[in-house]
């Protein structure tokens, strides 16, 4: 019988003896390279982080005290998280967070080097096409389309419910959930968001809401499975009959308003307006509904000019257009008017032309930005610097406040479940009425 022998060193002979220490000490300085190079590679992710929190405090700093933002607090949070992370992509995922902390809506990670694991399984993700809003601190259903409106979900349902927890509860905790990935100037903005966006996860999960209508409930469970239905509308029930340019849409409202639905502003927004103005013709009233639109950018001197008489001038602005639209206007916004959508609807308010009305202040998400690229070479950052329209809001500007409206119009639940956009309900009232010269400074011309 063969016996196996321990190879001791005493039994083993200088060349086996040489080689297994060669071996063992290799091995050693293998382990030995590596702790190195994680150690290396996180002393980059520590200087990647150290990097941002200064150079953001001293470019970003001057929204801090507006925004309720402590950074000395985010400071020592973030130092202490960066020294746990081992890989790019906790790096990155790192660097995600903490760029929320600006609570800017239009800041955002770029020129990624790093590739994220993909988390949708080939998944799209979509809402249950529900949107919500809230009134005196209750929750209701802003809009249902599709498959929710076969479940029996109707636009002025009061929520009760979502998941089984208190409809404003949580749309409290999805907020804050999506505030720690996601910059949004504003508190209404956040919440604005939850609202649509934090609706939506990926397709084949499910969403319950406890509804009530007229004191009767009713559950309905909500298989999401559809498109990108999770981003906001604007008006809640149009006008009929409106005809579509781009993202516009345009026509009159029933007691024979002017009615435009600026969606977005794209650069050729001036043209745009000469063709629906030009189509609504001499009206008796304008209402120009913002609500929901995601900005752009274009002249916004040739989109005010089209809303003075021809010849004219109004402060600094000149009449311009085929068609230019001189009579009474009100412009509707909300939290969802965004970046160039503010200083657009703004601009009407801030200079007297039209009265401007809404639930609620637009997002404050309007700045000139700028962009750093960390140490590492990993990622840059694009982050606001200062804000835009600095005369708004008492030279406050914009960013991180909003432009609010003259007057705050709740929506009315009653009238949601009749079909009635309260806001454009507003507008009309107001239009019929008349603008005061203490409302708007503007005087059509007789």
């Amino acid at each position: 019988m063969m016996t196996t022998r321990s190879l001791s060193p005493a039994r083993l002979s200088r060349r086996q003896w040489l080689a297994a220490a060669g071996f063992s000490l290799a091995g050693a300085a293998a382990a030995r390279a590596a702790a190195a190079g994680r150690a290396k590679t996180r002393t980059v992710y520590i200087d990647d982080i150290a990097f941002l929190l200064a150079e953001l405090g001293k470019q970003a700093g001057c929204f801090f005290e507006q925004k309720r933002i402590d950074w000395p607090a985010v400071a020592k949070q973030f130092r202490a998280e960066a020294r746990r992370v081992a890989t790019d992509v906790d790096h990155v995922k790192l660097a995600i967070r903490l760029v929320a902390r600006l609570r800017d809506g239009h800041a955002t990670l770029m020129d990624l080097k790093v590739k994220l694991p993909d988390e949708s399984r080939g998944r799209r993700f979509t809402g249950p096409r529900v949107h919500l809003l809230t009134i005196a601190r209750k929750v209701y259903v802003r809009a249902a389309f599709g498959s929710a409106v076969e479940q029996g979900i109707q636009t002025g349902m009061e929520v009760l419910k979502i998941d089984g927890l208190p409809a404003l509860v949580w749309l409290q905790k999805k907020t804050e959930s999506m505030r720690d990935e996601r910059g949004y100037s504003t508190d209404h903005a956040a919440l604005y968001a939850a609202c649509h966006w934090g609706l939506a996860d990926w397709e084949g999960t499910r969403i319950a809401f406890e509804l009530a209508k007229a004191g009767r409930k009713k559950n309905v469970t909500v298989i999401r499975r559809g498109g990108p239905n999770f981003a906001p509308l604007g008006p809640v029930f149009p006008p009929k009959d409106l005809k579509s340019l781009g993202r516009q849409s345009y026509g009159k409202t029933e007691s024979g308003f002017g009615y435009i639905h600026l969606r977005d502003v794209p650069g050729d927004l001036p043209g745009q307006l000469d063709t629906m103005l030009a189509s609504i013709g001499a009206a008796p009233g304008l209402v120009l509904d913002c609500r929901a639109n995601g900005g752009g950018g274009c002249d916004h001197e040739a989109v005010f000019g089209r809303f003075l008489p021809a010849g004219t001038r109004w402060r600094q602005y000149r009449a311009q257009g085929a068609d230019p639209y001189a009579g009474p206007m009100v412009v509707i916004v909300d939290a969802g008017v965004r970046s160039a959508g503010e200083t657009v609807s703004g601009m009407f308010k801030e200079d007297g032309r039209a009265y401007m009305i809404g639930d609620a202040a637009t997002s404050g998400s309007s700045s000139q930005k700028t962009k750093i690229a960390v140490p590492s070479g990993l990622f840059s950052v694009y982050f606001s610097v200062s804000s835009n329209k600095q005369r708004f809001n008492g030279g406050k500007g914009i960013e991180g406040i909003g432009v609010p409206p003259s007057e705050t119009v709740p929506y009315d639940p009653a009238e949601l479940l009749s079909g009635i956009d309260t806001q454009i309900r507003r507008a009309e009232e107001l239009l019929k009425k008349g603008l005061s010269k203490t409302m708007v400074a503007y005087r059509p011309p007789a």
